[in-house]
């Protein structure tokens, strides 16, 4: 007799088995449901950030296929979302010309920005002798010859979104500022200080995420 129960045995147990199983991904796709659904509703939308100034100590691209340069941004972010937070986990600030870094990444302290709210930074971005490919050294030098230089600000970072007590993961935050920099004669920036000039840009970033 109980070897004929042995059978029936195995057979219950794995009906309670898979019942558990389609219990737990039923749990989980209603868990994820309710997480798009919520995320739909509220449509997050991505920071907004604005390049204020920018003040140069240094720019040098005198000697061939090197670049030395100081600069100080001011950068502010403002939170569109009424009812979504933004953690900042890290942001890198560096500078480019011509898509070729030109200055070490600067980093800042990691944030958290409330709803509709709005952070300034003001870091410092420099190089010391960067090595530039040759094609852009001498174009470099040309366009400070000629009294102006098109630089890109970047911010390379990484994010997170907060909608009640839910934390989402982190998603690559990319931003591009432009800053118009105009040298001798054309220069409309303002002397601040010994070999310093700021330049008053408000200039509208694109934003990646």
């Amino acid at each position: 007799m109980s070897e004929k129960e042995c059978p029936n045995h195995g057979k219950y147990r794995r009906k309670i088995f898979r019942r558990i199983i389609a219990g737990i991904l039923i749990f989980i796709l209603i868990v994820l449901i309710t997480i798009l659904l919520i995320w739909a509703i509220l449509r997050p939308s991505k920071p907004r950030f604005i390049l204020q100034d920018t003040t140069v100590y240094a720019f040098n691209a005198s000697t061939p296929n090197l670049l030395t340069s100081n600069f100080q941004v001011t950068l502010s972010s403002r939170n569109p979302n009424d009812r979504i937070g933004i953690y900042y986990d890290r942001l890198d600030v560096y500078a480019t010309y011509q898509n070729q870094q030109i200055t070490l990444r600067t980093s800042l302290p990691p944030t958290y920005q409330g709803h509709n709210e709005i952070n300034v930074w003001s870091p410092f971005v420099n190089g010391n002798s960067v090595p530039i490919a040759p094609e852009y050294s001498a174009s470099l030098r040309s366009d400070q010859s000629a009294g102006s230089v098109f630089l890109m600000i970047k911010i390379d970072g990484r994010v997170r979104w907060k909608v009640g007590t839910f934390i989402s993961g982190r998603y690559h935050l990319y931003v591009r500022c432009p800053a118009f920099i105009t040298f001798g004669s054309k220069s409309n920036g303002v002397s601040v200080g010994e070999n310093a000039i700021k330049y008053q840009l408000v200039t509208r970033c694109s934003v990646s995420v």
